[in-house]
């Protein structure tokens, strides 16, 4: 056992606190081991330890910290069941880091019957599936508690640093999720210790898309348009759905079109008209006072006409033809991003978010400090996921303007 020198005198460690030294078969007092110049861990002080018995147990205004711990955890797991409103129709949840993905199937044909003869024999068409891969990466944040901090603290100062980090969860999610989508090159990932190919929409890499009902699109077929223009017009939206028509995502086969903007070609949507050249009018939702825009009149949409305000917690400004249109500055001003979705965290939205096959695992964790008497103390939160797009048809970006496509700048890099 070593021992420490402090003033002529030696100061056992904590790890000896539990050492009962004996002199003549009897247990010595505090005072007696004094008196051989062995005395306990002091508490603090310029030359002691803090043991467990002076590590502060609640916040100056008397909260046990393990009671805080534990409503940590409650809220965490209420934060990974709710999530973000927008990532729930845009995402699906997986678990395995390669994904084969149903592209659609060979058809069989009649033919015309002869007296002569029997008809050919057909066998069941061969399904068609796409390999799509995921990355994964762990993220982690720590909050730092020292002793002096929580016996200073009250709750609510607690509390808002867990706040800070829930925060900081959920925008490192959107943000890789909004990469995945907005970055039209193709990624890698090392799965196994071999690389996989992490794809966004169709972007012209030489993929064939599936046929849908009679549509072939090329190998050259890209879902990253240019609007050749400065400012957005109805035929944009047109050309958008079109897209995401060809490979079958419409309101006929279970998906809702959505179109997420920002405020600044919002403006310019909402004054689409019929009797100005575009394909439909734009409806205002329930929602929308009927003094915005200036010329919108309620009395002229019959009842049923127009959309509901919400979608999935999501706020909806209105309706043009298909389109359920999302005002979100969440998306960069001069980028449209249409997509079909099949509602919250269905199979058929086009990202996959790529979590631990181990559910002890999965979503945002608060993972205990060294000692188990006090968790909150040295504490810190992880996350392990990747993402990657699982329904290359499913989602359309458009940038408003000239030239080739731009990756937005917000979207170009990871966070951190």
């Amino acid at each position: 056992m070593q021992l420490l020198k402090s003033r002529k005198r030696l100061i056992l460690p904590s790890s000896a606190i539990d050492i009962r030294a004996r002199r003549g078969g009897k247990v010595l007092s505090a005072a007696g081991l004094m008196k051989l110049g062995l005395m306990p861990q002091v508490s603090g002080g310029a030359t002691g330890y803090n043991q467990s018995g002076d590590v502060v147990t609640v916040t100056s205004d008397g909260r046990d910290l393990n009671e805080i711990w534990a409503d940590f955890q409650a809220a965490l797991e209420l934060y990974n069941a709710e999530r973000n409103r927008l990532l729930n129709v845009l995402t699906f949840n997986v678990t395995k880091p390669i994904e084969d993905v149903f592209q659609g199937g060979g058809t069989v044909d009649f033919e015309k019957a002869s007296e002569f003869g029997v008809p050919r024999g057909i066998r069941t068409p061969m399904p068609n599936f796409f390999s799509l891969g995921y990355d994964f990466d762990w993220w982690d944040v720590a909050i730092r508690f020292t002793w002096v901090f929580l016996a200073e603290s009250t709750q609510a100062q607690v509390d808002s640093l867990n706040n800070s980090a829930l925060e900081a969860d959920n925008r490192l999610l959107f943000h890789e999720v909004m990469k995945a989508i907005f970055n039209s090159t193709t990624r890698e990932a090392s799965i196994n210790q071999q690389n996989f190919n992490v794809y966004p929409f169709y972007n012209g890499d030489s993929t064939v898309p599936p046929v849908y009902k009679g549509t072939t699109p090329g190998p050259s077929h890209d879902h990253y348009l240019v609007s050749g223009a400065s400012t957005v017009d109805s035929g944009d939206l047109d050309d958008m759905e079109t897209d995401l028509k060809h490979h079958g995502y419409t309101w006929q086969t279970g998906t809702t079109l959505l179109l997420i903007v920002n405020s600044a070609e919002a403006a310019v949507i909402r004054t689409f008209r019929v009797a100005d050249g575009d394909s439909y009018d734009f409806l205002l939702s329930q929602g929308n006072p009927p003094w915005f825009p200036p010329d919108a009149n309620l009395a002229l949409y019959p009842p049923g006409a127009t959309p509901s305000a919400q979608l999935a917690g999501l706020p909806v400004i209105g309706r043009y033809g298909q389109w359920l249109v999302i005002e979100d500055d969440l998306v960069p001003a001069g980028y449209m991003l249409g997509l079909a979705s099949g509602g919250e965290l269905s199979a058929q939205n086009p990202v996959g978010i790529r979590e631990h096959a181990n559910t002890a695992l999965r979503g945002l964790r608060l993972v205990k400090g060294p000692d188990p008497d006090y968790p909150l103390i040295d504490s810190y939160y992880q996350r392990g996921f990747g993402t990657g797009i699982r329904q290359r048809g499913a989602g359309v970006v458009m940038m408003i303007g000239t030239g080739s496509y731009d990756i937005p700048e917000a979207y170009v890099e990871s966070i951190g």
